[in-house]
């Protein structure tokens, strides 16, 4: 399992740092969340996202089970020290700021495969995966559709401040991330029984 977490921690942070990060591709979610509160309430980001990210664990503490939260602790180190790792070398791809499409798809596969794996492991990389997955938990949709519908709303906040240029080439990515995700998640199904099921029994005691 921690090979998985590690191996889907590097390649989503890998993405977000090379990518992302150069070329300016909004973020949904959690992420998104916290730019938009950010800019027009003028709050600190650092006190922001910690309070957006404890009230999605919370959430995913009631609907998935305890064993999600442990696991998520793990991955959610994963992914920071790994993030802090690539920030130690130069940007490791050519620059895409003047190819926004290609930033965009290419952004998404990483974060999508990345993320995905992490998911099948029964973690999550972050608040967005836990709100997500709380969500499929609770309506029986698609994972996929969780996280679409999650982004759109915060990048649909967004519009208020952002260019509705670069909120295109955001949706693309969040699309394809999102698609790849819930790809990732159809092989390993016995890992979200898994949450499932312990949640059942800790509700049942």
């Amino acid at each position: 399992m921690l090979f998985w977490i590690a191996i889907g921690a590097g390649i989503a942070t890998f993405g977000i740092h090379n990518i992302h990060e150069r070329t300016g591709i909004t973020e949904g979610g959690v992420i998104g969340m916290m730019l938009f509160i950010h800019h027009w309430s003028g709050l600190p980001a650092g006190w922001i996202t910690p309070v957006l990210d404890v009230s999605c664990y919370l959430l995913a503490l009631r609907f998935l089970g305890t064993r999600f939260i442990k696991v998520s602790i793990l991955s959610t180190f994963c992914v920071s020290t790994f993030y802090n790792l690539w920030e130690l070398f130069p940007y490791l791809l050519p620059d895409l700021s003047d190819y926004p499409l290609a930033a965009a798809v290419f952004g998404g596969i990483f974060v999508g495969i990345g993320v995905g794996l992490i998911v099948r492991q029964g973690g999550s990389s972050g608040g967005d995966d836990a709100l997500a997955l709380s969500i499929s938990k609770v309506t029986h949709w698609r994972l996929s559709r969780c996280y679409l519908f999650t982004d759109l709303v915060v990048l649909g906040l967004s519009i208020s401040y952002i260019p509705i240029i670069h909120i295109v080439f955001s949706v693309v990515t969040v699309t394809l991330s999102s698609f790849l995700i819930d790809l990732v998640m159809m092989y390993g199904r016995d890992s979200q029984k898994k949450i499932i099921n312990t949640s059942r029994s800790e509700q049942e005691c």
